[in-house]
């Protein structure tokens, strides 16, 4: 199964694809490291992140999901690609509960502004809607624990015909 797990940045991505991996026995990888090892995209000293071209990111992407069967990539910036996965999950979290998460990661405060804003117009929502189908989305708010999380996931995916 080929799985992207989108959402803002703090609403529990990389814990759930890492848990998700391990439950359906897929490769996970996080969209930087992806980026990096395919040579895309360049690093943006003053912003101090990478940045990463969409259209052949998306092309090194649809190349990954045709050569294997069971991969789980993560990352916010993947609600901005039309690639294609089986099946693209995105986690929201309630924007004051958001905001707590990327303060305790010493985020700047700029950019702990950017991303609840953006959690609550439904930023990354949008994007999805805009570029898969509604029956290759998967919505989860996040849980309590990475577990009802994961819970809520996977009796999604087999709501959507998924082969577990």
């Amino acid at each position: 199964m080929r799985i992207i797990i989108t959402g803002s940045p703090g609403v529990g991505k990389t814990s759930v694809a890492k848990t998700l991996g391990k439950k359906l026995n897929c490769q996970v990888l996080n969209e930087k490291q992806f980026a990096l090892e395919e040579k895309i995209g360049k690093w943006d000293s003053k912003e101090d992140e990478l940045v990463i071209p969409l259209v052949p990111y998306a092309k090194a992407l649809d190349k990954l999901f045709s050569e294997k069967k069971n991969v789980i990539i993560e990352g916010h910036l993947l609600c901005e690609l039309r690639a294609k996965p089986d099946f693209i999950v995105l986690i929201r979290v309630h924007p004051e509960v958001l905001e707590g998460r990327l303060h305790s990661r010493n985020y700047s405060e700029e950019k702990v502004q950017d991303n609840v804003f953006c959690e609550g117009i439904d930023y990354c929502k949008k994007k999805v809607l805009r570029n898969y189908p509604e029956k290759k989305i998967i919505e989860v708010e996040s849980r309590k624990s990475i577990k009802e999380t994961l819970d809520k996931i996977i009796m999604e995916l087999k709501e959507k015909g998924a082969k577990l």
